[in-house]
């Protein structure tokens, strides 16, 4: 049995501690980053956006990690000879400077650095994401312009605490955001059309161990001519109270117990481009998972070290609603990602 918190409630105690693990379908714990107890360096928050189609995506992040910051923008091609993209300037000791929302619901999210600037604008049920960068690609600009609408009535909220005292992980996914927009890049003009493009907010806020693999994964898309989504995923803390898997139909949430990603391996390596599975202890989960895209990057300064492996490819298979319907899945466009990070 998983926890659910119903009630809107203060996330972290008088110790810093979190006051009440699990997981929610709204964002109902309430942050406040004055009651987190752990120093500057150590406290780390994140928004993060992607937003794709069939044949198209980008990935917007700004991030700050305490000791440094991470800028993002990436631009995935999946037609014909798929390629990537991705360019993350990073900034150092910011320590809360950048001033992130203590809240996914409003607010707004801004940065400007050396020849790019992000900017994340939430209002009244309306996301409006900016982006710019020069020299993204063969000495070509990016420009982005994208409007996410239509957020559905259940998010995955998940409040888990680490082993150790005052360590916790706060974190709300937002899947099938409908999306319009344009991507300019170079003299090629992409759209995002809402009845086929959609986005996905990866909002995290949080005190972490220093060493951790994760293991995060999603999608959102029509299923039937219906909207349906899934976020899946592990490694991080203590989860015993809840996971944070999910499946979303309709607007609504379908928990989900325990999801498994089943990486293939070459040579005792992981072998991220082979195709991989994904099985789930009730049942509820099943897939096959086509890869297309390694959006990879590797950060080792030895005691800081972060190893990102962002697959992107097609999912295949059954999920099951609560209910007991059974949805079959076919090519259905999403990411899975094992990411090792020293921080």
């Amino acid at each position: 049995m998983q926890h659910e918190i119903t009630a809107v409630i203060p996330l972290l105690d008088e110790k810093g501690n979190l006051t009440e693990p699990g997981y929610a379908r709204k964002l109902l714990p309430v942050y406040d980053r004055k009651a987190v107890k752990a120093g500057k360096m150590r406290i780390k928050e994140w928004d993060y956006y992607y937003i794709g189609n069939d044949r198209f995506g980008i990935a917007l992040t700004i991030a700050d990690n305490g000791y440094m910051a991470l800028d993002s923008v990436s631009f995935l091609n999946f037609q014909g000879e798929s390629w990537q993209v991705t360019k993350s300037p990073m900034r150092f000791f910011p320590m809360g400077k950048t001033n992130l929302p203590s809240s996914s619901s409003a607010g707004i999210s801004a940065i400007r650095g050396k020849d790019y600037e992000l900017k994340f604008v939430t209002e009244n049920g309306v996301r409006h994401l900016t982006a710019g960068m020069e020299n993204f690609k063969d000495g070509k600009a990016i420009s982005i312009d994208v409007t996410l609408t239509d957020e559905p009535e259940d998010s995955i909220v998940i409040c888990t605490p680490f082993e150790k005292k005052a360590h916790f992980y706060y974190n709300q996914k937002i899947n099938c955001l409908r999306a319009a927009g344009t991507v300019i890049l170079g003299d090629e003009k992409y759209v995002f059309d809402p009845s086929e493009s959609f986005g996905v907010l990866d909002w995290g806020r949080g005190v972490w161990t220093y060493h951790n693999t994760w293991y995060w994964g999603s999608g959102s898309g029509l299923v039937g001519g219906e909207s349906f989504g899934f976020n899946i995923g592990y490694g991080f803390g203590d989860t015993s109270a809840a996971s944070e898997n999910m499946l979303f139909y309709k607007g609504k949430a379908h928990k989900l117990s325990q999801v498994k990603f089943n990486i293939p391996t070459k040579n005792g390596r992981d072998d991220f481009l082979s195709p991989w599975t994904f099985t789930s202890d009730d049942g509820r989960f099943e897939m096959d998972f086509e890869p297309i895209i390694d959006r990879a990057s590797n950060t080792d300064f030895k005691v800081l070290k972060s190893d990102q492996h962002q697959v992107f490819g097609k999912f295949t298979g059954k999920a099951v609603l609560d209910e007991g319907t059974v949805l079959e899945i076919k090519d259905f466009l999403g990411f899975a990602e094992k990411v090792e990070n020293k921080w």
